[in-house]
């Protein structure tokens, strides 16, 4: 029995790779899942099916039976997973404190001054409970 969706366990790095190809796609094949996988790494075929099988019984992914190629979709958004990620993250590395979390991010990785100001505007937007 597959878990309730809000007890999804948090993706792989692999299966992230699979979700995001399903969330770009939409619902895909093995097949089509994993040319696409495969344009960015050598990959197997019987990996990617073994990946979407697993993710299948997590419950990260739903699969549809009625053709002869299955049809593989994720369970839930994209934006639910980062969120999911991110607070996980949170907990983990940044003890909760979403200053530090921010601050890791920003050193990471410089942003270009258009993604500054969509932080910016976000913040505010938060602030004033509009998001």
């Amino acid at each position: 029995m597959p878990p309730k969706p809000t007890e999804l366990p948090r993706p792989t790095e692999a299966e992230l790779e699979i979700l995001s190809v399903l969330w770009s796609r939409g619902p895909s094949t093995v097949r089509e899942v994993h040319d696409e996988v495969s344009r960015r790494k050598p990959t197997q075929y019987t990996t990617v099916l073994k990946f979407m099988q697993i993710m299948a019984e997590k419950g990260l992914v739903r699969r549809d039976e009625r053709a002869r190629a299955h049809v593989y979709r994720s369970s839930r958004p994209q934006e639910w997973t980062q969120r999911q990620i991110a607070g996980d993250l949170l907990q983990r590395a940044f003890g909760g404190s979403a200053k530090s979390l921010v601050m890791g991010a920003l050193a990471a990785q410089k942003a270009s001054p258009g993604e500054l100001a969509e932080i910016r505007k976000l913040l505010d937007d938060y602030e004033k409970g509009t998001k």
